[in-house]
Parts: C-alpha cells; sequence; structure tokens
C-alpha cells in the first residue's frame, strides 16, 4: 500500500505517547500501531478502557510496550495515587485509537468516569484520536454533533477510512492503518522538516460549465496534488488542499476546500494567502466558455460553436506578488519534457518546478518526475506518488530552508 512507504523514516526518538484503547474490533490494530511507535524510538504508555480488554489483553500491550498497562484509576503507577493527573505533564501526545462512538460521546461531554476520559481531561498535552465504528454509527446525527463539538475543543482527528467493516458493511468509519496515523505523527509534533511553515496546495482538475450538466474538463486524478499534501502533512507543515472535483479522500492532518472552475479555485487560494509555500499541482483550464447557458443546450444536427476566454493563470498570478511564497509548480508535458518544463519554471520565476510526460501518469498510481531548480534537473526514478510526493517535499525544503 502507498500509505506504508516511508515507515522506516520516521522518528520519534525521545518522544513520550500515552496511547489510549477504546473497546472494539479495530483494538487489534492498536497492536500493531503500538508496536510501530516503539519501532520508531517512542515511549510508549498505554492506557485501556474494561471495552477494550474484551477485545485485546493488557498483556499483549505489556509486553509490546514494555511497561505496564493502565487500566483502573486505581492502578499505582505513582506514589499519590494521582497517575491520572501526572501522566500527561511529561508526555508529548495522547492518542485514544481506536476511538469509538461512546468514547468520543463522553469525550464531547467533558466526562471523567473512567481512567482515560479522566486522562483527557485532566492532559495537558496534546490530544488526538482515530475514530472506528459502523459506518452508520459514524454518520449519526449525534456522532457528527460530538465530532464538530471536539475539533472546536482543538481535537485532532486522524481518519475515518473507508472500506469493508467487520460487520459486513462497507463504507466510512474505519480505523486508518496503523502505518497511516503513524506517519502523520511527526508533523503533529512538529518534528518534520517543513515545521512551523504554512503550505498552500491545488490538486486535481478543474470543471468549466458549458451548461447546467456539461462543462470542459481534463483527465487529471488529483492523486499527485493529494500525495504532495499528504507529504506536506507529514512533514509538519500546516496545509490546505484547494481541490477540484475528485473522489479522493482527504489526506490525514489536511484541511481540504472544494472548488469547481478555474476562477473559483483562483478566488480560494487567493482568500488563504499568505503562505510560505505553493504548490501548483492542480491541472487548471486554459479556457472556459465566455457565456454559460442557463438551460440545457438541446440537441441538435447543427453544429455547435462556443466562444472560449482564457482562465486566470493561478501560479502566475502568485509567484508575481510583491512578497510570493515560495512556489512550486508541476508540468505535464507530452514531449520536450525538459525544455518546456525549465522554459516554464524561468517564465513564471519560479524556484522549483516537477515535471513529467503526461501520457506516462495521468490516471495512474506511480510516476516518472524530474525536478527543474536553479542548479539544474534532479530526476526521480518511477516510484508511486507518495514516495515521489515525499521526494519533492524533502527537495523543497532543503531549497526553502
Amino acid at each position: 500500500m502507498e500509505s506504508r512507504v516511508g515507515i522506516e523514516s520516521v522518528s520519534l526518538t525521545n518522544k513520550k505517547i500515552i496511547l489510549g484503547v477504546t473497546g472494539g474490533i479495530a483494538a487489534y490494530k492498536a497492536a500493531e500501531l503500538c508496536r510501530l511507535l516503539v519501532k520508531a524510538g517512542a515511549d510508549v504508555q498505554v492506557a485501556m478502557t474494561m471495552a477494550a480488554q474484551q477485545f485485546v489483553t493488557p498483556l499483549t500491550f505489556q509486553a509490546l510496550s514494555g511497561k505496564p498497562v493502565l487500566t483502573s484509576m486505581r492502578d499505582a503507577a505513582s506514589g499519590d495515587g494521582m497517575a491520572h493527573i501526572h501522566l500527561s505533564r511529561d508526555a508529548d501526545l495522547l492518542l485514544v485509537a481506536p476511538a469509538s462512538a461512546d468514547f468520543m460521546a463522553r469525550l464531547a461531554q467533558g466526562r471523567a468516569d473512567d481512567l482515560l476520559t479522566t486522562l483527557c481531561l485532566a492532559r495537558t498535552c496534546r490530544l488526538a484520536i482515530a475514530p472506528a465504528m459502523n459506518r452508520e454509527m459514524w454518520a449519526a446525527t449525534a456522532t457528527q454533533r460530538n465530532l464538530t463539538q471536539l475539533h472546536a475543543d482543538g481535537l485532532s482527528v486522524l481518519g475515518p477510512a473507508a472500506g469493508e467493516q467487520a460487520c459486513g458493511e462497507v463504507g466510512l468509519g474505519r480505523m486508518l492503518e496503523p502505518a497511516d496515523i503513524l506517519n502523520a505523527l511527526p508533523g503533529m509534533l512538529g518534528l518534520g522538516a517543513l515545521a512551523g511553515k504554512r503550505v498552500l496546495i491545488t490538486a486535481g482538475s478543474t470543471f468549466e460549465a458549458i451548461d447546467p450538466v456539461r462543462g470542459l474538463t481534463n483527465l487529471s486524478s488529483g492523486k499527485m496534488g493529494y500525495a504532495v499534501a499528504q507529504a506536506a502533512a507529514e512533514a509538519g507543515a500546516e496545509v490546505c488542499l484547494v481541490s477540484g472535483p475528485t473522489c479522493l479522500p482527504t489526506p490525514v492532518g489536511v484541511r481540504r476546500i472544494d472548488v469547481m472552475g478555474a476562477t473559483d479555485m483562483q478566488k480560494a487560494v487567493m482568500a488563504e494567502l499568505p503562505a510560505d509555500v505553493f504548490i501548483s499541482v492542480a491541472a487548471v483550464a486554459d479556457y472556459r466558455v465566455a457565456s454559460r447557458a442557463k438551460q440545457k443546450i438541446k440537441k441538435s444536427t447543427d453544429s455547435l460553436t462556443l466562444q472560449l476566454v482564457a482562465n486566470p493563470d493561478i501560479l502566475a498570478e502568485v509567484a508575481a506578488l510583491p512578497d510570493p511564497p515560495f512556489c512550486v509548480g508541476f508540468a505535464a508535458e507530452t514531449e520536450r519534457l525538459a525544455e518546456y518544463a525549465e522554459a516554464k519554471r524561468t517564465r513564471k520565476k519560479l524556484p522549483l518546478l516537477a515535471g513529467n510526460l503526461a501520457q506516462d501518469t495521468l490516471g495512474q498510481d506511480t510516476a516518472e518526475l524530474v525536478l527543474f531548480d536553479d542548479r539544474g534537473q534532479h530526476p526521480l526514478p518511477r516510484a508511486n506518488k507518495l514516495t515521489q510526493a515525499r521526494h519533492l517535499i524533502r527537495h523543497l525544503a532543503t531549497l526553502l530552508n
């Protein structure tokens, strides 16, 4: 899976993490997550609810973390019996994975009726949850209301993912894979190469309406832009993704704004500035119809002529600002890649541009990129798009810093 690429490079050395486990079949994933956290160098203390112990035993987590598991307010982890107070004081993160619908409800209400909810209420460190539940439970009005409250309270919510569930149904509600959660943590803990930076990214195609049911668009899937957004978030940046129409899920830790046409994307981008970095990955339509028909154009045997006008060049506009962000462009060509890509970079005065041959990339899960900067060309051999995105972000961070 793409999300598993790069796990070996994640380092959480000297970071203290409290891993909370609540009841649900996804608790088995928490065991793998615990293993990965320890492997990444984290000091992990596990706390389990009573319901969680019905799915995975505390002994399992003790073996994986190397520490006795906390299951009760009466656990003598500190001499004064105040473990629920002291535990978070030197912790870097309290991570609850899985977080059940019941736990989210109690958290939103500020309940403190067991060890884990008390830890959350008394914490001084950052709190993140990885929800896991049936798709109908996730979609329920009460759960979404609780989610809104948790967001307002400043919690980080990782997931959930969509897919087949233990109950046999398919939909949104699966806990993120442990590898995906692990990859999100360095950025959350301020460890990445872009920590403290604000990154604005465009992705996907644009849709230029001809009439209420038809439009001009292109074959861009958005996969590369979404991979770049994920890689930037993993690197510690605050990421805003302005996206054209796509069915892709929003990367973990990324704020997404949906748009349709090029002018919509332009307005969204300009409204999100200033930023430290602007990465233009979207395949923005060069033209739109001069006048959109208010009603559906009826089919006839006559030919149809559409008058097209030029769309704004969003990247050029941002790069030409008096105090522009570090701008990164993408060039999808069908021939003479080096010549056309470098010409585009020079014309728009970009410090970095990624080029590729469109026929080898569009709609695919892999890509072969060439990075162009003031030092020359830097070819990246074919790999999945998330791997390429991570290479791009590392290169960008080197130039930026």
